[in-house]
């Protein structure tokens, strides 16, 4: 069982105290690099989550101003950078990611807190500088009410950040849910909460356990205004069905099939690297990492030599251990999805230039897939059509600009797309045409705190970050005086 200063009690949190379930129930949490159990957490249902409703819908009128919030998440902030390598053990704990990815997960987690304090002022009322009609107009960003915040596991609390600085600086009280993977992260952040921030009861709520009772019960409740959800697009499209009767605003960060293109004429050794830090951060396990590279014909077997020589370097391990690169992947439903999508590309002609399938998996942990590199993929095959979530590289050859541009755009997703060649006019004119909200140039960074990221097309909608981000848990008030 873990241990930790951040966890004195492995308990759920409402209106300001910890609790558990009605019914004594619970689940539990292993981790998922050998399935030693590491929690039995209280598995909530609807009861709870209405209760955690109610406080957090009593917490809207105790209304905080701008200064207050600003508190609040420099609190926050300040909390998670004294805590980071703790939080981090935690997160490799229950996600099996290396510790050094854990601990940046806590930073990166602080710098939306950090920008979001930094840059309240822009939540201010507003004058308009025109007076239509003779009158002074005011433009107000209120609280859009209780808001409930649906994360995924593989950032167990970066996905979280982004969700939450929004909606304290909003000063919307929120319910949040967290994975039933990784939801001890979670809970250590809220003993922070709880010990740091100075929050009042209610302004927070943590409910845990199955995704499909309490995910029912914050969409039928007509006092959450606002649902944020990150996780699989099916679920996503069930959101939206659910939500027209309340007309309930959501914020959907879904799916993703990303395409990584290398022209030619790109610096082949930096495009190798830059992919390596892309496709294997959290074991391959992200919506904006590489899922289909596409590379000119004239370079792709030069260029898949590279990165299988970068990979093979690669340490697969236990993430606690010094010097590991890669975890095992969460669960043998994960590592199976991975070995499914290489055995369809090889059994379908694609080539192997790294790794072999490495069979079954007979438990639910210890899914430690090797990194494989494969080239001559082709559009008809299982890792071209769906999100593989593991560290599988397929190469895809192309011959031209229109010819990538086909391909890049060949998907219904759209999140994130990477671009590397050496002429600027070529990149000038590609970008504006790929069909993803956030395109990497000559890099294969993600998001960051400071600029908006989210999707389109089955990809979702909202943005979460930088100034745009702010918005998405108020309403705008507008305000004309005679």
């Amino acid at each position: 069982m873990i241990e930790s200063p951040l966890l004195p009690r492995i308990q759920a949190y409402i209106g300001g105290e910890w609790v558990g379930a009605d019914d004594a129930t619970a689940f539990q949490v292993t981790n998922p690099a050998n399935g030693a159990l590491l929690a039995e957490v209280p598995a909530l249902g609807p009861r709870e989550t209405d209760r955690a409703v109610a406080a957090a819908s009593d917490a809207l009128h105790r209304d905080a101003d701008l200064a207050t919030r600003r508190e609040w998440l420099e609190a926050i902030d300040t909390a998670l950078r004294e805590n980071q390598q703790e939080l981090g053990r935690i997160l490799t704990l229950e996600h099996g990611k290396p510790h050094a990815e854990g601990a940046g997960e806590v930073l990166y987690a602080a710098g939306f807190f950090n920008y979001a304090a930094r840059h309240i002022d822009f939540l201010k009322p507003r004058e308009l500088d025109e007076q239509p009609r003779g009158c002074t107009w005011t433009v107000h960003n209120r609280p859009a009410g209780v808001v409930g915040l649906v994360t995924p596991w593989n950032f167990p609390i970066g996905m979280i950040a982004k969700k939450l600085s929004a909606s304290l600086a909003a000063g919307a009280p929120a319910v949040v849910k967290p994975s039933s993977k990784t939801p001890l992260t979670m809970i250590a952040l809220f003993t922070l909460l709880h010990r740091e921030a100075g929050l009042p009861p209610g302004m927070v709520n943590l409910v845990t356990g199955a995704a499909g009772p309490i995910g029912d019960a914050l969409l039928g409740d007509p006092r959450v205004r606002v649902l944020s959800f990150t996780g699989s697009t099916s679920v996503g499209q069930e959101l939206i069905r659910g939500s027209a009767d309340d007309c309930k605003r959501l914020t959907l960060e879904l799916g993703g099939n990303a395409p990584f293109i290398v022209f030619a004429d790109a610096d082949l050794d930096h495009a190798a690297d830059q992919l390596l830090a892309n496709k294997f951060r959290g074991g391959g396990q992200t919506c904006v990492c590489a899922n289909r590279i596409l590379v000119e014909a004239s370079v792709i077997d030069r260029f898949s030599e590279k990165v299988a020589e970068r990979a093979a370097r690669l340490r697969v391990g236990d993430g606690m251990e010094d010097g590991v690169d890669l975890g095992p992947l969460i669960d043998r439903s994960g590592y199976e999805k991975v070995r499914r999508h290489l055995q369809d590309a090889l059994a379908n002609g694609a080539v192997s230039v790294l790794g072999d399938d490495p069979g079954p998996l007979e438990q639910d942990h210890g899914g430690f897939f090797p990194p494989t590199v494969v080239r001559g993929v082709t559009r008809d095959m299982a890792c071209w059509q769906e999100e593989t979530f593991g560290p599988l590289v397929p190469m895809a050859p192309f011959e031209g600009e229109s010819q990538a541009l086909e391909m890049a755009n060949d998907t219904d997703f759209g999140l994130a797309a990477y671009l590397f060649t050496g002429d600027g006019e070529r990149a000038e004119r590609f970008i504006p045409r790929l069909q993803f909200p956030h395109v990497g140039w000559n890099t294969g960074s993600g998001p960051t705190p400071e600029a908006p990221f989210g999707g389109m097309k089955l990809s979702g909608y909202g943005r979460e970050g930088g100034i745009e981000g702010l918005f998405e848990f108020v309403e705008t008030q507008t305000v004309p005086r005679g």
